[in-house]
């Protein structure tokens, strides 16, 4: 088997779950060829999927040091290194876009990167770019409208989050945020709905069920309201319990109360956090 169809089926592995085989893989490999840019990659991808962001910085930055020629493989460092802050990423995320411009990867993740880092021009011109190569892909999509969210353009925001939730509408992430866009626009009934069935799609995501809840309450649907408390309740740890103990408070008071709460307490945060989770 080529290097090429190695890493394809370690990634497919990854996508399947087994993250844990494809680090080991990926370790015995790396000893037959230490210092191989490609295998340190995705070591650095799989080590991250398994809660061990130390360990997968170390990787990127030293698959950088080995001077990739891969835009795919550098554009992937880029996006971890971005990950903890790291100021090498610009370069490696510029690098990959320039050497490939009709990657999509590539010009997504350096059009994201752009974005949180407040660059919003330029950030725009290369999510274009991908979404132009890559019109159907939902994580283009996803990454345009964080764009032009953070940039305060809320309603080609929800256009956006739109298209990306109409194109993967199992994946509770996006509609989460796009629930988030549309209480900022004072659309509450879409809200309550969006974070309601984003929140279902992700039943870990307790913050997403008590948005929902307070969302529910302020649209004046009471039973749905109690049901994502309870949601939140079953699946919280102890760091949520502040929060859930206040929204119970807020609704026990009713609806505008509730509504008045979500927007003004807790939705400029929320949508600001999750608008800066790097992909």
């Amino acid at each position: 088997m080529d290097a090429d169809d190695f890493l394809r089926q370690m990634l497919d592995r990854g996508r399947e779950g087994d993250w844990e085989g494809v680090a080991r893989e990926l370790r015995e490999a790396l000893e037959a060829e230490p210092g191989d840019p490609g295998l340190l990659c995705w070591l650095g991808v799989a080590e991250r999927e398994l809660d061990l962001p130390g360990s997968g910085y170390d990787r990127f930055k030293e698959a950088l040091a080995r001077d990739p020629e891969d835009p795919l493989v550098l554009a992937t460092i880029g996006n971890g290194l971005a990950q903890l802050d790291d100021p090498d990423a610009e370069a490696a995320l510029r690098s990959a876009a320039v050497m490939a411009p009709d990657l999509v990867l590539a010009r997504m993740l350096f059009g994201a990167y752009l974005s949180r880092e407040g660059l919003y021009e330029d950030a725009l011109r290369e999510l274009g770019a991908a979404s132009a190569l890559a019109p159907d892909d939902p994580t283009v999509a996803y990454e345009l409208g964080v764009a032009l969210a953070l940039q305060g353009e809320m309603e080609g925001a929800l256009d956006a989050l739109t298209r990306a939730v109409d194109l993967a509408p199992s994946e509770g992430w996006s509609r989460v945020v796009r629930g988030l866009v549309e209480a900022e626009l004072g659309l509450v009934d879409e809200a309550a709905r969006d974070l309601a069935d984003g929140a279902r799609a992700r039943p870990e995501d307790v913050e997403a069920e008590l948005l929902a809840s307070l969302a529910a309450a302020a649209a004046g649907w009471e039973d749905l309201a109690w049901d994502m408390l309870e949601r939140g309740r079953q699946n919280a740890e102890p760091v949520d319990l502040p929060l859930l103990e206040l929204v119970e408070t807020q609704l026990g008071e009713g609806p505008v109360p509730s509504g008045s709460f979500l927007a003004q307490e807790i939705l400029p945060g929320a949508l600001r956090e999750r608008l800066m989770a790097r992909p």
